[in-house]
């Protein structure tokens, strides 16, 4: 069954994408596929089909990038378009009696997840209840990115709890477009292009050793889960304090620098951009990649962390650009140079940072060492349609450090994959044990 939901909200309009908005669909474009994210989640006892139509109503009059469906124009440019009002559908599942719901909602959100999205004429959510013996059990929403970032569905939840009633006062895309091309915006992408262009001409071309493995299917996707690193990470924070996502960016660099002979690295840092005016509490996404670059040669695990630290400072201030435009910057400087500037190597914390679950105790050796043998790996998925090259992940699980790897092995092989996640692990215990030794990284490769 299905229910027709309309919606009236406030705001309307045609504009360019905004920057986040841009990032996130030259991602869809490189890798075929709309990104969805969502969930299906139990409900609370008692929920009522009433109580779902209200909660989706509100966010598709609450929240612009809801009712935000694109234009491709003759021009060229694909175009945003808000819509004031519009009616959308909410899906009503009825399990048998002898099913899990639980299983019912699964298989729900997998046939959203996978079934195409029309980017010009379906509203950027599907959204079920699963009905079991007369009683809501789960809801199954997925979003298409373009609604929001990890960071902006937390704060779409939490709103959605609240109800807040007075309007939201964060920038849509169409204000955030408005701004871009404004005498401030085209500063603050000028400085970003600068920065960039400045590490694109001094960095290594390549990245990678090149296809010794190439594989059929070509991307391949693998889950490293390491209570040992979260546990080393820990005891380095503690001595060092130094935050725990520039911690993990330090680990992984000096990981890539040893696995594929490559220094200075260089990767590009997934940003919030939410430290910046106005941004903190947009629901639109807003996160773009900072290019970072640290040279590791010759230096101590404590003089690399301090480091990748400060790099990273650089990374995050320079985050905040047209995406196209450092595209194009791309395409110039490597052929000025003669040679293709290779920066597909991403890396990114999606942990939301909250209080260390230690308590504030700080591991011993003894303790890193005993974690180590429950270390778990394994290659979850492969498919054809493309990733990026490589790009690390720290997901969001709680004590432990739970990491997944994307790659293209026409570029590097499974084994180097699996060996950079696996050598995070190692450099974490090293840096526990003794933050003044070496990390055997030489120079230039």
């Amino acid at each position: 069954m299905k229910i027709i939901v309309p919606f009236v909200g406030a705001g309307a309009g045609v504009d360019e994408l905004s920057w986040g908005q841009r990032e996130i669909w030259s991602a869809m474009c490189r890798q075929n596929w709309w990104l969805p994210i969502g969930y299906a989640e139990p409900l609370p006892p008692g929920t009522t089909i009433d109580t779902v139509i209200d909660g989706l109503r509100y966010w598709m009059s609450r929240y612009q990038t809801m009712r935000t469906r694109l234009r491709h124009d003759p021009d060229g440019h694909t175009r945003q378009v808000v819509h004031a009002t519009g009616e959308v559908t909410l899906e009503v599942i009825d399990a048998d009696d002898h099913d899990d719901p639980a299983k019912v909602a699964e298989e729900t959100r997998l046939r959203y997840w996978h079934t195409d999205y029309d980017f010009v004429d379906e509203w950027p959510v599907r959204m079920a209840v699963i009905r079991h013996r007369g009683a809501l059990t789960h809801q199954v929403v997925v979003l298409c990115h373009l609604v929001t970032d990890g960071l902006g569905a937390v704060l779409m939840m939490d709103e959605l709890a609240q109800r807040p009633s007075a309007p939201a006062t964060a920038p849509h895309p169409l204000e955030q477009a408005r701004w871009q091309r404004s005498p401030a915006g085209r500063r603050q992408c000028e400085a970003a292009l600068r920065h960039w262009e400045a590490l694109l001409r001094a960095i290594p071309a390549r990245r990678y050793p090149g296809p010794a493995d190439p594989q059929t299917p070509r991307h391949w996707h693998g889950e490293f889960n390491s209570p040992a690193t979260h546990l080393a990470l820990r005891a380095v924070a503690a001595r060092t304090k130094v935050a725990a996502s520039p911690l993990f960016l330090a680990v992984f660099a000096i990981a890539f620098a040893r696995v594929t002979g490559t220094n200075p690295v260089a990767v590009q840092v997934v940003v919030s951009n939410r430290f910046r005016p106005g941004l903190a509490d947009t629901v639109s996404p807003v996160n773009q990649t900072g290019l970072c670059v640290v040279d590791l040669a010759g230096t101590t695990s404590e003089q690399a962390i301090m480091r990748t630290a400060r790099r990273a400072l650089g990374a995050f201030k320079y985050a905040y650009y047209d995406p196209y435009q450092v595209d194009a910057l791309v395409e110039r400087v490597s052929q000025e140079r003669g040679e293709e500037v290779d920066i597909a190597c991403y890396f990114n914390d999606r942990r939301v940072l909250g209080p260390d679950s230690g308590g504030g105790t700080v591991p011993t050796p003894a303790q890193i060492r005993a974690a180590l043998p429950r270390t778990t790996f394994g290659w979850t998925l492969r498919q054809d349609d493309p990733w990026e090259r490589l790009f690390v992940h720290v997901e969001n699980v709680p004590d432990t450090a739970a990491i997944t790897v994307q790659g293209d092995t026409h570029h590097i092989s499974p084994s180097d994959m699996e060996a950079c996640v696996r050598e995070m692990e190692t450099v974490a215990v090293e840096a526990a044990d003794d933050l003044f030794g070496s990390t055997r990284i030489r120079g230039d490769r």
